[in-house]
């Protein structure tokens, strides 16, 4: 049965972290990205199945753009 797990920013930044440290041919990759947020391996895979996804659904164009004030847009040029 899956968990479903809060990630706070910091973990989610830890969780970035380890996986730019154990990329995917490192052996125990999933048992080392837990021990390093302090998440289980199950926590770490499907959050990272979730990262997968947004990628995804990001590269497809399915993720909408913030709409910006064109006052915001102005100040930052």
């Amino acid at each position: 049965m899956a968990t479903k797990s809060t990630w706070t920013r910091e973990e989610n930044k830890m969780f970035e972290n380890a996986l730019a440290i154990f990329d995917k041919d490192t052996h125990d990759r999933w048992s080392n990205v837990a021990k390093a947020t302090g998440k289980t391996e199950e926590e770490v895979k499907l959050h990272y199945q979730k990262l997968v996804e947004d990628i995804e659904n990001i590269e497809a164009d399915l993720v909408p753009l913030p709409k910006y004030n064109e006052s915001e847009v102005s100040q930052d040029q």
